[in-house]
């Protein structure tokens, strides 16, 4: 990679994204060009086209997606289908047309079946049923893959994808109907504590900053919006979704830039042939939901009453990635869980504390 070039990078305002730049930046590359929704509909071909027709882009980064947790995927599966297809489709045609040899796929673990193997390596991919709780989203990170592919046999770009696990870390989402497990549970043991502190005018200030505290979790901390209040004899607690006992694995997002950005200097030739055109991104380690919980109730100092809501899905029951390939082409994460929780708590302090 060539520090001059004009890189692309598609969702440069999410969590990704966003690291993906810091990332970039701290190599040297500062011919980074971005685009914010406002500026840029991925999901309209005319704009996109527009785009890179207006622009000279040597490389682009597709971290622009429609993302949630389970309860997200459930509502708006329509959605989560359409949009990411959408965006893919766009950003790789177009990004062919203008001439873009070199393009970055980010895609989800969430790809493989949902009863594959553990841990699951790349081969797995289109040899089971897939998880029906983000089947959607799945369906189409997979197709981004495909079309990758296709691009590169058909036309002879070089479109390579990774496939992160969970990710979390500074810039995440913590709206609680819309959020994944990490940044959801920590959003909830916080507002759990505040409301064992008796702490309303922090409350109010993390509901301002983060979104609206849905009603089950208001009920649960004691929170009365209506009077800006907490009720009086009430002990707080913190509900989850699930029995706790689902595996999985985390990454911070600072490590996730790291390995994006060690994959797009690798040569051509580690994605040729019975190579696969997509590698897994992730710490090869996996905890228990139960387990992360009670490590995140630690980092927060929350020590009141846990409940686990077993009417509510586990999803898949184990998702750890095989992460033995990237190990061999020179990449390996420099954060424990426990420091990216660290990291990813002062975050999230630092946006919703009340001065």
């Amino acid at each position: 990679m060539n520090p001059e070039e004009k890189i692309f990078v598609a969702g440069h305002n999410g969590m990704v994204g966003a690291a993906i730049v810091r990332r970039l930046r701290a190599e040297g590359f500062s011919n980074i060009l971005t685009r914010d929704r406002i500026q840029l509909d991925l999901t309209s071909q005319e704009a996109v086209g527009d785009f890179f027709q207006h622009e000279s882009v040597d490389r682009v980064v597709l971290a622009a997606a429609k993302v949630g947790g389970i309860h997200a995927n459930s509502i708006f599966p329509a959605e989560f289908l359409y949009v990411n297809l959408m965006i893919e489709a766009n950003v790789i045609h177009q990004a062919y047309l203008a001439g873009v040899q070199n393009l970055l796929f980010l895609g989800s673990s969430c790809i493989y079946p949902k009863l594959a193997p553990q841990p699951i390596k790349e081969e797995y991919l289109l040899t089971g049923i897939l998880e029906p709780t983000n089947e959607p989203y799945a369906v189409a990170k997979i197709a981004g893959i495909k079309l990758c592919e296709a691009y590169n046999r058909q036309y002879g770009t070089f479109y390579r994808s990774v496939m992160p696990t969970n990710l979390f870390g500074p810039g995440d989402n913590y709206h609680l109907e819309h959020s994944h497990v990490i940044p959801a549970m920590i959003r909830k043991f916080h507002l759990a504590r505040l409301a064992e502190e008796k702490n309303i005018d922090d409350i109010i200030a993390d509901e301002e900053q983060y979104g609206e505290i849905p009603e089950d979790i208001r009920v649960a901390v004691g929170y009365d919006r209506d009077s800006r209040r907490l009720l009086e004899n009430h002990r707080p607690k913190v509900v989850l979704w699930g029995t706790g006992a689902p595996r999985r694995e985390f990454l911070h997002v600072d490590d996730m830039a790291a390995a994006c950005i060690h994959v797009m200097k690798l040569p051509q030739s580690h994605f040729n042939g019975d190579n696969p055109s997509f590698v897994n991104v992730g710490s090869g380690e996996d905890i228990t939901i139960r387990e992360a919980a009670e490590t995140i109730a630690r980092l927060v100092d929350y020590r009141g009453e846990v409940v686990y809501n077993s009417a509510q899905p586990d999803g898949t029951p184990r998702k750890l990635l095989d992460v033995g390939r990237l190990a061999t082409l020179g990449w390996k994460p420099q954060r424990s869980f426990q420091e990216g929780l660290q990291d990813a708590y002062r975050a999230y302090l630092n946006r919703s504390c009340k001065d």
